[in-house]
């Protein structure tokens, strides 16, 4: 009997569904929220186009006291996560996290958009991201198109960041700022919170349940159908034999959680790290007791508040 265009062929809930008929259900990350003053955080921000082919944007975020101040601004830029599936850089999830972010470490941040996936497989979210930090430099001498990069940003103390697929683009965002360099910025760091890297053999006591594994595995299919699996090294970049060997900055946190499955990809992340004769200073901070991405829905418990504080003070120390 031929499946009917309503029966679900791929279910990923609670994330999306893909039905019969190529029709995409996306069950989170649906909500968007505009730009503007937010009064509890006195943080400004602001949508703006980066790539006129796509018609992707960036939102930037700049604390309300730069407007006053002479002093430029350590600069992040940002990619949401999602499993390269769901999820935006306008979400309230990424607004409120923002938000309180820059108000924290007072920088400058700017918040990627990019194709998803199955409409825009990858590679277009490592393409669009790398479009976006292009632009994004080209406001290093003060002559780019966007006023509040030109004004307010520190090209030479630039950091990439994201959470879960986000923290996989930062990575592999990384690398490619040290194949191809960008003139007048200088990468310091990245900030990996709960990286979404995989792999077909286990590492430490991660889940050996083929069931659960084939899960996390099929998100990262449907994102590349043309993946050669869970060693491609855009997923599992850890196994390469070069890694670490171009990553563009000298200082590295990442962040993971005590019950989330993905948290031994992070410390092997860093042992390989460690020893892959990178020279530069990785740390992994572990929140007891909580899940993935939990800082991003449970924002005021003590540990979120404890991890923005970390990666607050990551982004200021050095800073003149």
């Amino acid at each position: 009997m031929e499946p009917t265009a309503s029966e679900i062929r791929i279910d990923f809930a609670p994330m999306l569904r893909v039905y019969q008929d190529g029709r995409i259900e996306r069950l989170l990350g649906t909500q968007t929220v505009p730009p503007g003053l937010d009064p509890e955080t006195n943080v400004e921000s602001k949508d703006v186009v980066y790539s006129q082919e796509t018609g992707q944007c960036v939102r930037i975020y700049v604390p309300g006291t730069v407007f006053t101040s002479a002093q430029k601004l350590p600069l992040l830029v940002y990619f949401h996560g999602g499993g390269f599936c769901i999820e935006t850089a306008f979400s309230p999830t990424y607004r409120n996290y923002l938000n309180a972010l820059v108000s924290e470490a007072k920088i400058v941040a700017v918040s990627v958009d990019y194709r998803r996936a199955p409409e825009h497989p990858i590679p277009a979210a490592y393409d669009d991201s790398w479009t976006a930090l292009k632009w994004v430099a080209s406001h290093y001498d003060g002559n780019g198109p966007e006023q509040w990069l030109n004004r307010y940003a520190d090209f030479e103390n630039v950091y990439l960041s994201g959470e879960s697929a986000g923290a996989n683009i930062a990575h592999h965002i990384a690398i490619k700022t040290s194949k191809e360099k960008l003139d007048g910025m200088n990468l310091v760091g990245i900030i990996l919170t709960h990286p979404y890297f995989w792999g077909k053999e286990p590492v430490g006591d991660e889940v050996k349940n083929p069931a659960v594994r084939a899960k996390i595995e099929g998100i990262w299919r449907l994102a590349s159908p043309t993946t050669s699996g869970s060693d491609d090294p855009l997923i599992n970049p850890i196994d390469d034999q070069s890694f670490g060997r171009f990553l563009g900055c000298k200082r590295v946190l990442i962040c993971v959680a005590e019950n989330d499955i993905l948290k031994y990809r992070g410390w092997y992340y860093c042992e390989k790290l460690k020893n892959s004769g990178w020279d530069g200073e990785v740390e992994v901070v572990e929140a007891e007791g909580e899940d993935h991405v939990f800082h991003l829905s449970k924002p005021c418990c003590s540990n979120a508040v404890a991890k923005l504080k970390k990666v607050a003070e990551f982004m200021n120390q050095g800073k003149a």
